[in-house]
Order: C-alpha cells, then sequence, then structure tokens
C-alpha cells in the first residue's frame, strides 16, 4: 500500500520556523498541525511566541490554542490529536506539515511510536510528584540515573515531567524507556516523509534569542504572566514550567529581580535550544537545512520544494 505523504519543518528556538512554515504550506497546500508542548495552551501567546491569525495568512492551524493552562497535555494526547488531525488533512486532498520544536513529539507520530503499553494506575506517579516537592528535581534525577542511566543523559534534570514519565514506565514495564525509544525509532516510519531541520550559525541563532526575549518583555510578557497569575493558575501548573512564565512567576514570587530573570529566561533558552539540536542530530533521515546556505528566503523555499518532488511527496 502507498505511504500517505507526511512534511515535517523543526529546528531549534527562534530559527525562523514560522514563517517559513506559512510560505511553504501555500506552495504544496499543506495545512500545519502544531508540534509544540507550549503553544497549545489559550492566554499564552507572547511567552510561547505563538504565531497569531494574520501570520497565518488563511493557512489552517492546529493544535495552537487548543486547552486551558490547567489542562493535561502530554506526548500520547499530543500523538491522538495530530493522527486525528492529518486524517481530516488528507481527507480533504491537503498535505499534513508538522512544525515545532518538540522533538519527542514528532517522533511520536512519525514512527507511530506505541504507548499502549502503559497502564493507567497513577499511584506512583503521586508518589513520584510527592517526591518531587519534598526533595527536589535532583533527586528525581539521580533516581533515573540508577534505573535508566541513557534516558537521564538525555533527558535534563529540571524536565521533571519526562523524568516521572521514565521512571513510571520503568516502574510498569520492568523495560527501560531508552531501550523502549530506541526499538520504537528503529522501526520503518508508516509514511513517505520529509523531516526538515531547520538551523543557523550558533551564535546568530543566540543572539535572535536574546532579541526575541527582549521583544516578548516590549510586548507585555511580564503581563501576560500577571494575568496568569491574577487568573489563580498555579506555578506548579506543567504549563506554567514553559520557559518565559517559570522565571517571572519566580520573580513575582520575590525569588529573583526582573533583570535577573530575564538574564535566566536568555540563558536557558539558548540551553534549551542547544538541546534541541543534540535530539535531532540524533534523530535518523533528517534533512538538515542551513539558513547560511540560501541568499533568499525564495531560495531557501525552493529548495524544500526541490526535495519534496524528490521524494515524490508532492
Amino acid at each position: 500500500m502507498k505511504k500517505q505523504p507526511l512534511v515535517i519543518l523543526t529546528g531549534p528556538t527562534s530559527v525562523g520556523k514560522s514563517s517559513l512554515s506559512i510560505a511553504l504550506a501555500k506552495a504544496i497546500g499543506g495545512e500545519i498541525i502544531s508540534a509544540d508542548s507550549m503553544q497549545v495552551y489559550k492566554h499564552m501567546d507572547i511567552g510561547t511566541a505563538k504565531i497569531t491569525v494574520p501570520e497565518m495568512d488563511g493557512v489552517p492551524h492546529y493544535l495552537i490554542d487548543a486547552l486551558e493552562p490547567e489542562e493535561e497535555f502530554n506526548v500520547v494526547r499530543f500523538q491522538q490529536m495530530a493522527k486525528q488531525y492529518m486524517k481530516q488533512i488528507y481527507a480533504r486532498g491537503k498535505l499534513p506539515i508538522l512544525v515545532g520544536g518538540t522533538g519527542f513529539y514528532i517522533q511520536a507520530v512519525l514512527y507511530d511510536i506505541d504507548f499502549t503499553q502503559e497502564e493507567n494506575d497513577s499511584s506512583y506517579r503521586m508518589e513520584l510528584e510527592a517526591l518531587l516537592t519534598e526533595h527536589g528535581a535532583e533527586y528525581l534525577h539521580d533516581m533515573l540515573k540508577q534505573i535508566d542511566p541513557d534516558s537521564a543523559k538525555s533527558i535534563h534534570p529540571n524536565n521533571s515531567k519526562r523524568v516521572i514519565r521514565a521512571l513510571e514506565y520503568a516502574k510498569q514495564t520492568g523495560q527501560q524507556i531508552s531501550h523502549h525509544n530506541k526499538e520504537q525509532r528503529s522501526k520503518e516510519s508508516p509514511y513517505n516523509f520529509c523531516y526538515f531541520v531547520l538551523n543557523r550559525d550558533r551564535a546568530e541563532l543566540y543572539e535572535n534569542i536574546n532579541r526575541r526575549v527582549d521583544q516578548m518583555m516590549e510586548q507585555g510578557l511580564l503581563e501576560e504572566v500577571k494575568a496568569l497569575d491574577a487568573k489563580g493558575y498555579p506555578r506548579d501548573l506543567v504549563s506554567m514550567q514553559g520557559l518565559g512564565y517559570k522565571e517571572l512567576f519566580a520573580y513575582l514570587d520575590g525569588e529573583y529581580t526582573l533583570e535577573e530573570a530575564i538574564e535566566i529566561l536568555k540563558r536557558d533558552t539558548r540551553h534549551f535550544a542547544k538541546r534541541q539540536l543534540t535530539w535531532f542530530r540524533r534523530e535518523k533521515e533528517v534533512l538538515w537545512v542551513n539558513k547560511e546556505d540560501f541568499k533568499s528566503d525564495a531560495e531557501l523555499l525552493q529548495h524544500l520544494i526541490a526535495q519534496l518532488k524528490s521524494k515524490e511527496i508532492i
């Protein structure tokens, strides 16, 4: 049976995915599914650098502004929702384009990773969450190092959500999640796909990140965080752990000065971009696209289209 086509456009934060994805979608009759763990939340626009309706330029987007900040959003839910939207996009004779920087979410769809082995017993998760509150993120990360060293290497100690997931998986299945993911990754994709990773010179990327944080502050990021606080969203929600939110909540709680919070946000975003690039380098069958190799955005777009034609995706 002929595989269905799928286009992926990813890359580190602040590299310029959104504007390129619009141009690409318009050129190939595509519709965009956001592969971003934060843009899915309503009321969180500035800190997530969420694309605006005018910027969408008529291109349909999915999984943006889809959930309230208190709702749970994880890789399993993303996979289910993305596959549902892909089905609708194919039915309309259009081409789905996954756009965003959450590599694990992309991988889950691309290789149709099977999460069904996991049981629904949440008691161990509650126990781990209690340990997190009592002892902090490093303590849980040290637990993971003992059980699954490979996962501990690839998961940042502060990403408690993924640390807990890996510990929970090991407890429920007796198997390391890193082994499971490797096994799933070695599967053949059910799609005829093109997986573009947009990149640019590291110094320029970091400069872009610093500039973007300054712009977010000018656009009213602090006011956005104050509004979320006023609505009663607690800072320990998963959604409030996003870059830009956790730092400014810490400022509001008197943990940092505003200047310190902004510097920490810039630093943590640069570190995040570095981790994203490490993730994409591990992925197989990706096409790296360096912005410096092209004289203009139009030339870059033509390059993507040529690659899609060579793979018979369009």
